[in-house]
């Protein structure tokens, strides 16, 4: 038997932009050409990036992907591509079209959309009723999208009962922490269910908050990964393929002995693939990341993806000495390089010696540009036209909330004269519980650590840390501190952040009562004051910036809470 060599294409579309996607799909449908290969294979809304949202109301761009369908068709000679796009007639379906030698062999619709968290599909398509299975000498082909195989008794299931050897999924799978381990357990069980090889190609790059990490790859029938692309960058892997017969193929789930065959599964028949002989390919197995690295490969892919696709060039970023910029500024290093990061020391009265000379280092550690302001005249003249207004009455947060909001009007009006982007520093911690000024440190354009509590801001950092101190040491052993008033600390304010941290996991992510909260051994006084914080602070979330989604329960999209409610 000769080998039926696949190549999976690791692509990182840009939404709306339809000619540079198509440029891209051609130049690998061409290299894949010359290197024999007999399938090339792309992710989900691969054409149109994802999620496209709106865009899909407007009959233009629903027009433009079609005609960029069609390039690509015509340019199927000799070799099988398979694509993702959304196509309408009768309605507005998230499609896999099937392409081969100069023609459109089918389209496979997606049958089960994803209307959950940050996906919206049931706004847009149309759910496909029939899949396909493609036979083309000994391979059967079957060929689904990204939901579609994530349930048992997903479409994947029917084209396997109707003889499909080979299960071809495109995927446009978001990241979140712990996802990665997750989704490669249900492949590996649906290939070694249906005793079939299992060919899985996502889609990668940032989009607004979301991020999608790659890691395409390739299963065999007993659920062995053959080949895994790498994460968080684009990539390609091949792998030679052979058939293994019917009669020798394993059906050991019991589904495949219930009932009688799904009836809603068509079949197209073509000349057989893989009929020259071929050198085959050695597939790349890329690792797996531990859950750091992960986790900080990601937030560079959203600030670069965020700022390159938007076209913005350079950012600045507040540099107070706390952990929080300092993380986001080596971020935003990693991401972009140095010289397109700016950070801006503003200190104040309150400012200590300490936090100003950590912020220096940290600037030289990283090579990036470092400026200083000093606000202590602004605030003075703030207060100074507040002061009869204020006449009889002590300072508190709102002498506290100045200094953050002038902070906040002197970076964007960097952003504006020279039109670099604010990344803001707070943390999910923060967010959740309000310990943020808006008009201050929430100002800018883009929130790096949005969905990142505090304590893994400080294991990021140490993360960062391992190989050189590029954060300074003592940014990672002082207390947190807003440094908004005289010998301030966070945790005069909030609950330790190593408990306050669990008590934001469980309540905001896993939706637990205070009462299942105390049951887990947490103080009652803490959970109290951690939930009424986030319930009091939804307003303030609502008008943040966007920021990097990494949680499966991040604020936004993935939390929807009405601001006015009763209901504690």
């Amino acid at each position: 038997m000769n080998p039926l060599n696949i190549r999976l294409v690791q692509m990182n579309s840009t939404v709306g932009d339809v000619s540079g996607n198509l440029e891209k799909i051609l130049h690998a449908v061409t290299q894949a050409r010359h290197d024999d290969i007999d399938i090339v294979v792309f992710p989900e809304m691969v054409l149109a990036g994802y999620p496209p949202e709106d865009l899909l109301f407007r009959p233009d761009f629903l027009h433009a992907l079609q005609q960029a369908c069609d390039e690509i068709v015509s340019q199927s000679q000799n070799i099988m591509v398979i694509f993702g796009y959304a196509y309408a007639q009768f309605g507005l379906f998230n499609s896999a079209a099937v392409a081969y030698n100069g023609d459109l062999l089918t389209r496979i619709n997606k049958q089960l959309l994803p209307n959950y968290g940050v996906f919206d599909e049931a706004r847009y398509f149309t759910p496909g009723r029939e899949t396909q299975v493609i036979s083309a000498g000994e391979w059967s082909i079957g060929v689904s999208i990204c939901e579609d195989i994530w349930y048992p008794d997903g479409p994947y299931l029917q084209q396997a009962r109707h003889g499909a050897n080979l299960l071809i999924n495109i995927s446009a799978s978001p990241y979140s922490r712990g996802k990665q381990a997750e989704r490669e357990h249900m492949l590996r069980t649906r290939a070694d269910d249906v005793a079939a090889y299992l060919v899985w190609t996502n889609l990668v790059g940032a989009q607004d908050e979301l991020i999608f990490d790659g890691m395409s790859a390739v299963y065999g029938p007993d659920g062995q990964v053959l080949a895994r692309a790498l994460a968080f960058q684009e990539d390609s892997v091949t792998v030679s393929l052979t058939a293994i017969p019917s009669l020798h193929r394993r059906f050991i789930d019991p589904r495949w002995r219930l009932g009688p065959v799904e009836d809603n599964v068509g079949s197209i028949t073509i000349s057989p693939l893989g009929k020259s002989p071929k050198t085959p390919w050695t597939p790349k197995i890329s690792p797996l990341l531990g859950d750091e690295e992960e986790l900080y490969r990601a937030l560079v892919l959203g600030v670069r993806d965020y700022v390159e696709k938007n076209r913005f060039h350079d950012v600045v970023i507040g540099l107070s000495g706390g952990i929080d910029s300092a993380l986001t500024a080596v971020i935003a290093v990693d991401a972009l390089g140095p010289d397109r990061v700016h950070g801006v020391l503003m200190p104040s009265e309150i400012t200590s010696q300490e936090s100003l000379d950590d912020a220096r280092e940290l600037a030289r550690n990283l090579g990036i540009d470092a400026k200083e302001i000093a606000i202590g005249p602004v605030m003075a003249a703030f207060e100074k036209q507040l002061q009869p207004l204020f006449q009889g009455f002590s300072r508190d947060i709102t002498e506290e909330n100045l200094q953050a909001r002038i902070r906040g009007t002197l970076l964007m009006a960097l952003s504006n004269k020279f039109g670099w982007l604010v990344l803001t520093t707070g943390n999910k911690s923060e967010m959740a519980t309000g310990y943020s000024t808006l008009y201050g440190d929430m100002a800018g354009g883009f929130a790096v650590l949005k969905d990142v509590l505090k304590t893994q801001v400080f294991q990021l950092a140490r993360w960062v840390n391992q190989k050189e101190e590029r954060i300074p040491s003592n940014i990672l052993i002082k207390p947190p501190s807003a440094e908004l008033r005289p010998d301030q600390k966070d945790e005069d304010t909030l609950p330790p952040y190593a408990i306050l941290d669990r008590i934001l996991e469980g309540y905001i992510e896993d939706d637990l009562s205070a009462e299942a909260l105390v049951a887990e051994q947490l103080d009652p006084a803490f959970v109290t004051q951690a939930i009424k914080l986030v319930n009091q602070n939804e307003y303030k979330r609502r008008q943040a910036p966007v920021g990097i989604k990494v949680t499966p329960r991040a604020f936004g999209r993935d939390r929807r809470m009405p601001i006015t409610r009763r209901f504690e």
